[in-house]
């Protein structure tokens, strides 16, 4: 009999449910959905997906059925605080790569990289393998969330026959395409978008410093290096004042449950 697909525990911020990780959560959370024989998909929720599902129900509906919503943002981990509902850690997809990459290579998952600017994926599996000479990396490709192309994008992957898929084509286009796509792929067990993880990994972009991620403003460092994302960052504002009317309403739903451990894991 097939084991029910683990859960985590929850909350619901401004009606998106967002899992309640530490790191050691997520990754043997990884290892519970390859181990169930399932399909799966990970996302990286953070308050600029909340404030968009706000008016966009197609994206509420998918940020609600991920498998696994990462709390990647520290404005997260701020309203879980408030809401009395805390996020251990934030679970970032820029730090996940490379942490569920040394998993891949310790199980022996194959991965296939898709998306980023053409010969970043390929650069980024050569920057992987030489940290983990076991990591079976079986294919990249650049390509684009383009409906047009999607049957090609498929056959390359499908002939690849990975494990996991890791999808850099930006949020929200990337988890749509992984929710269109993630039936056909006939190998793949587990898919996530991962924004601009890859373009990190070969040194494209570069990351706060550690001291700047620790006390939560790496989004302000980003903003001083690419300034043109200040649009993006009006959500951040207000994310707060929505997150503090929904404490004022006392309206938090805080869902306790641990995973559970199934009979393949």
């Amino acid at each position: 009999m097939t084991p029910p697909t683990p859960t985590w525990p929850s909350i619901m911020i401004l009606g998106v449910r967002v899992h309640r990780l530490s790191w050691a959560d997520a990754l043997h959370g990884v290892e519970l959905l390859m181990a169930d024989g399932r399909q799966h998909q990970i996302g990286t929720v953070n308050p600029e997906f909340v404030m968009q599902a706000q008016h966009d129900p197609a994206f509420l509906n998918l940020l609600n059925s991920l498998d696994m919503a990462w709390p990647d943002g520290i404005g997260l981990l701020w309203a879980a605080k408030l809401l009395r509902c805390p996020i251990p850690a934030r679970v970032t997809g820029s730090d996940g790569v490379p942490r569920m990459a040394k998993l891949a290579a310790q199980h022996g998952w194959k991965l296939f990289l898709l998306g980023a600017a053409p010969g970043v994926a390929a650069a980024a599996a050569v920057q992987l393998q030489k940290r983990w000479s076991a990591l079976q990396i079986v294919g990249s490709f650049a390509g684009s969330p383009a409906p047009a192309e999607e049957n090609a994008i498929i056959q390359r992957v499908n002939a690849a026959q990975p494990d996991i898929l890791f999808v850099a084509y930006g949020a929200p286009a990337q988890d749509y395409w992984i929710q269109r796509n993630l039936p056909r792929l006939t190998s793949v067990r587990l898919a996530m978008g991962i924004g601009g993880s890859l373009d990190f990994i070969v040194g494209k972009q570069q990351r706060a410093p550690a001291w700047v991620q620790r006390i939560g403003l790496e989004w302000l460092y980003r903003l001083w290096r690419e300034p043109w994302r200040w649009r993006r960052q009006l959500a951040l504002p207000r994310f707060a004042v929505a997150v503090l009317h929904q404490h004022r309403r006392k309206d938090t739903i805080c869902q306790n449950s641990k995973a559970e451990v199934s009979n393949g894991a």
